[in-house]
Formats: C-alpha cells, sequence, structure tokens
C-alpha cells in the first residue's frame, strides 16, 4: 500500500552528522523523498506535534507506570500529570536545536520507516536499525535524567499519526510527486 509516513532527525541526531545515514537507509529501502528541511521548531510547532490526545495520554501513562512497577516503584500521579510531565520534556528536547523533518513515501512506508528505525527505546532496538546501531539510551536513564528518551528521530507509528505530522511539518507546496524508476523493477 503506497503512503507517507513522517521522520524527524532530530538536533541529536543532526549534531552527530547521521542525517545522512538516515535517508541512506531509507532510500535503499525504496522509499523516496517527498519533502525534507531543516528547521527549528519554536515550542508552539513542537506542541503540535506532541499534542496531547485522551489515546496519548492513556497510553503513555499505562506504560509509564508499569515501567516504574518493573522497578519495584509506584507512581502517584495520574496519567494525565504523567502525559503533561512527559510532553514538556518533548518539547524542550524537539526545540533545543535544527531538526531534519522529512515525509517518505513508498510501499509500507510507516511498517517499514518504524523497523529501519527501530525501538523507541534504544536498549531494546535490535543491530541494523538506526537506533539499535547510534544510541543505547534507556527508559531508566531518561527517567533518572528527568528528561525524554534522546533517541536519535521520530517516526510516525500509524496512519492517522503520518497524516497528521506530515500535515503539521510539510505544506502542500512542500511535499513533491514524482515516481521513482526503481519501482518499476522493486514493484
Amino acid at each position: 500500500m503506497m503512503e507517507r509516513t513522517f521522520i524527524a532527525v532530530k538536533h541529536d541526531g543532526v549534531l552527530r552528522g547521521l542525517v545522512g545515514e538516515v535517508i541512506k537507509r531509507f532510500e535503499q529501502k525504496g522509499l523516496k523523498i517527498a519533502g525534507m528541511k531543516m528547521i527549528h521548531a519554536d515550542r508552539e510547532k513542537a506542541g503540535e506535534h506532541y499534542k496531547l490526545t485522551e489515546a496519548w495520554i492513556e497510553k503513555l501513562g499505562e506504560n509509564t507506570r508499569k515501567a516504574y512497577e518493573k522497578q519495584g516503584e509506584k507512581l502517584d500521579e495520574t496519567n494525565e500529570e504523567i502525559a503533561k510531565r512527559v510532553q514538556g520534556w518533548l518539547i524542550d528536547y524537539l526545540t533545543e536545536g535544527p531538526i531534519v523533518a522529512i515525509c517518505f513515501e513508498g510501499y509500507h512506508a510507516i511498517e517499514i520507516g518504524r523497523k529501519i528505525v527501530g525501538h523507541a527505546e534504544a536498549r531494546q532496538a535490535p543491530p541494523g536499525t538506526i537506533r539499535g546501531d547510534y544510541t543505547v539510551e534507556s527508559y531508566q536513564m531518561a527517567d533518572t535524567l528527568k528528561r525524554p528518551l534522546r533517541n536519535i528521530m521520530h517516526a510516525s507509528g500509524n496512519k492517522e499519526e503520518a497524516d497528521n505530522e506530515v500535515s503539521i511539518w510539510f505544506t502542500d507546496d512542500e511535499l513533491f510527486d514524482y515516481e521513482l524508476p526503481q519501482w518499476k523493477i522493486m514493484h
């Protein structure tokens, strides 16, 4: 299924010179760049990206609570309090420096993108994924330092998220439609 996905190389990936590696891996897999730009996100744009929704609040709250329970700790915060705290950390992180926003397009782009990027917690990302190869971040490290995971990049998780994120970061005039010659061979 042909679709678009949003990928952001966060400033730690930019500062480490990993933008080319990210693009290379996506292009080698057969995805094309439909739009790309470097931007220093302001708090408003970052807040649009990390918008609090009921589903995100519940998922983040429950996942955080389970992670703490595994460590033998109990959180007294509500799911909404957890989500607001993490949202603040994420907005701070996304606005720290320049990011490279990329819209990739291709067959199964969202699913493939998530596989290329690897698990959000880098220590769970297998070797061969971007996060598995270039960072060692853990939830425990992030919680101890009271900040989000510094995991080099963001990848859309599903179609609704991808459509929303592409519309946040790109105007229609910034997206290009063309066919890659290798698609005739690959597909």
